[in-house]
């Protein structure tokens, strides 16, 4: 596409999607030739409330002409209002808030502040990890993006990934012993430790590492071997929280309380709003000890306004009980397929993992999402060696059932095509 001459290339050794997109609307995206793309990703993983909803243009258009952005220092109702909306829907003692933009804005922010209230600076996190390409974010981040610029923030460490697809260490019944690998994990976090723990940071659903849930009790378990180091845990919540797996956070299944939790992408669902959560402890050291984080749209009203909107959308239509029934549907439909390439289904929610099995995953998967994207759907592929057959599933929240049975179909028919 000529088009794209003066574009930086930005997704490694990726392509830019061939056709461009000219509008969205609901569960769908449409070209500039009109062909539609049921989007199964909802954009980057954000818009769950579907593309142009019709409450969030309101608000948007209401508040973009009243009040849109102020000086950093300067606060405005919707900043207060989603503070103490987004607190309501938490667990306690996470009653602090601060809002910025983007996922890796958010945990370098969060990773800031546990080295300051810490005092130290070592950060561990999953060796198939995402958290962001700012410097401490991208720092923490494994799956890719680690060649090629230099040092990294030091202090960092990798903990083995608790895949029961792919378990590392196994029990007596073959299945994944994952107390075992991560007594072993901590062993060499230990090791490598020069006695300055800060703050381990993790996915409670790897997405870019494979769509991998924890297993049931792991974070638990996660969260004492950190508190025995004094460090803190921090959960990235960017791709699950907000009812998409099902809860409105995925840490609730296992009863635990991160001392920060980091939002981004479903909070605003589509539009750039993050945010940083702490309980009233941490937030007074870190104030204590000067915390600075001072952004050009820290706190700025018309996103929170949009989140607020988020926020009544969906606690109006119970879409964490949606995303479950939904979510039902769509795995028990991609696990009737009839392909014997089919190797796991799995996830929680509307965020679903389909893994083709084979030596030539790879190559078939990304044959199966261009077909798939010729057939009118738009599903997301890992794009790692070794990981090329395993998709990201995550449509909107407002998704209709008919929509859920046509995306599979369509995967159904791209497998028939392509196997």
């Amino acid at each position: 596409m000529s088009d794209q001459k003066h574009l930086i290339r930005y997704s490694g050794r990726g392509a830019f999607a061939p056709e461009l997109i000219a509008r969205a609307a609901g569960s769908s995206v449409f070209t500039e030739d009109g062909r539609e793309l049921l989007d199964f990703t909802s954009g980057q993983m954000s818009a769950i409330l579907g593309h142009s909803h019709p409450e969030i243009v309101a608000t948007v258009q209401q508040q973009v002409a009243s009040l849109d952005h102020l000086h950093s220092g300067m606060l405005s109702r919707p900043v207060l209002d989603l503070a103490e909306r987004l607190v309501d829907t938490l667990p306690a003692p996470l009653e602090k808030a601060v809002f910025l933009t983007t996922g890796a804005e958010a945990n370098e922010a969060a990773l800031r502040m546990a080295k300051l209230v810490t005092g130290g600076h070592e950060v561990v996190s999953f060796a198939r990890s995402w958290h962001g390409m700012t410097h401490a974010a991208a720092a923490a981040t494994y799956s890719a993006g680690r060649t090629g610029y230099g040092p990294i923030a030091p202090g960092n460490v990798a903990l083995p990934v608790p895949d029961r697809f792919r378990p590392s260490i196994v029990g007596a019944d073959g299945e994944l012993d994952w107390r075992r690998q991560l007594d072993l994990g901590f062993e060499l976090v230990d090791a490598q430790s020069v006695g300055a723990p800060a703050a381990c940071i993790v996915e409670p659903i790897l997405s870019s590492g494979g769509v991998v849930d924890l297993p049931p009790g792991y974070l638990a378990a996660l969260r004492d071997k950190c508190h025995e180091r004094g460090m803190l845990l921090i959960v990235d919540e960017a791709q699950t929280g907000l009812c998409r797996t099902g809860d409105w956070y995925a840490f609730e299944r296992d009863g635990v309380v991160p001392d920060i939790l980091t939002l981004s992408k479903t909070l605003g669902a589509g539009l750039p709003l993050a945010a940083v959560l702490t309980s009233a402890e941490i937030e007074e050291r870190a104030h204590e000890r000067g915390f600075l984080f001072f952004t050009t749209h820290v706190n700025d009203p018309l996103p929170a306004a949009v989140g607020l909107t988020v926020l009544d959308v969906l606690a109006r239509e119970h879409l964490d009980v949606r995303a479950r029934e939904l979510g039902e549907r769509l795995q028990a439909g991609l696990r009737s397929l009839p392909h014997e390439v089919v190797a796991d289904v799995r996830g929680r929610g509307l965020m679903v993992g389909l893994e083709l099995g084979g030596e030539d995953a790879d190559r078939l998967g990304a044959a199966v999402t261009a077909r798939c994207a010729e057939l009118g759907l738009h599903v997301n592929i890992v794009q790692l060696p070794g990981m090329g057959g395993t998709f990201r599933i995550a449509p909107p929240l407002t998704a209709t059932e008919a929509e859920i049975d046509r995306g599979v179909s369509i995967i159904d028919e791209a497998l028939r095509s392509v196997g």
